[in-house]
């Protein structure tokens, strides 16, 4: 059996950033993440191990010292909360989340109406939407029938959403609003976009797709809805040891990425990825593929590995 990783995965620059620096800050002095740093309870878990809490973006009581902004960031309006509470705040929120912040405010600025599609309720789209009361949430075609008629309507995304279907919103917003302006700027951020086309291709190759990340994870959870929508059997396994050995009976090719939140760890991101999910793939999926190095893996992005179990680690070191 081959297993063939996407060619892009794993954990983003603005995820990576925020872990640092609030391991960094936590040296100083403690440390309270206002909700979920990245969602993904083995970051979680390592975070607090290091001494940093989690708390509540929506209470600032209970709580002494710094505290922090998670990496999807937070309206103006919760900021100004905790800094009257007297709290030293920490922002930790992706620049490209920050940048479809200030998107919003331009389009409203200009007199647009605000649109922002993405999931209700994701803590993303709470920050964009809470300092303009007036702000709708497009998640289904069937919230869009329920927008107010308005002459301008200024639409930006959660960064995480796939762009076909932010465009497929999009155009549904124009068909059922002719009249009306509908100015869209693109918000999905790059790392999303990449995994997404790389997803694409795998799903070419690919018989079965496991899909690694935080069952919180919107990126994750579309990463899996694409494969589905396309009639590719999927598997979202948060940890590695959820793998199953039954997944992978009678499959040639199986394909693996990994969301934007998912720690990985080796030389490269992609071989950190493959670390981390072949170490803990089933003894008899392991003999039932062939003989090549973790080299090949980290190189082509693909491997036939029974040699690959105990001492994987040990070969990577050697290089």
């Amino acid at each position: 059996m081959k297993i063939v990783l996407a060619e892009h995965l794993g954990m983003c620059f603005g995820v990576r950033d925020a872990i640092a620096q609030a391991e960094e800050m936590a040296e100083k002095a403690p440390l309270t993440i206002l909700g979920e740093l990245v969602h993904n309870p083995v970051v979680r878990e390592r975070l607090r191990t290091q001494g940093v809490s989690e708390g509540s973006l929506d209470r600032p009581e209970g709580i002494s010292g710094q505290v922090m902004i998670t990496a999807h960031g937070a309206s103006d309006a919760k900021r100004a909360t905790w800094r009257e509470h007297g709290f030293d705040v920490v922002d930790g929120t992706c620049p490209l989340v920050r940048h479809a912040h200030e998107q919003l405010k331009r389009l409203v600025a200009a007199g647009y109406f605000p649109v922002v599609i993405g999931k209700v309720g994701h803590v993303e789209v709470r920050g964009l939407t809470e300092d303009f009361p007036e702000a709708r949430v497009v998640d289904l075609s069937s919230d869009i029938s329920k927008l107010p008629r308005r002459d301008r309507y200024g639409v930006i995304s959660q960064t995480t959403q796939p762009i076909d279907r932010v465009r497929a919103l999009v155009a549904e917003i124009e068909r059922l609003h002719p009249a009306s302006e509908v100015r869209f700027v693109d918000t999905v951020c790059r790392p999303t976009k990449d995994r997404q086309s790389a997803l694409r291709k795998l799903i070419d190759v690919a018989e079965i797709i496991v899909v690694v990340g935080g069952h919180g994870s919107n990126n994750t959870r579309q990463l899996v809805e694409t494969c589905r929508a396309a009639g590719r059997r999927a598997f979202h396994v948060e940890r590695p040891e959820e793998l199953r050995s039954e997944w992978f009976d009678d499959i040639s090719i199986a394909g693996l990425t990994a969301g934007t939140a998912f720690p990985s760890t080796g030389s490269t991101r992609r071989t950190g990825v493959a670390l981390l999910v072949v170490r803990h793939l089933p003894r008899r999926v392991m003999e039932r593929a062939g003989r090549a190095s973790l080299r090949r893996l980290a190189r082509k992005g693909h491997f036939d590995g029974s040699s690959l179990a105990a001492p994987l680690g040990e070969r990577l070191k050697r290089g």
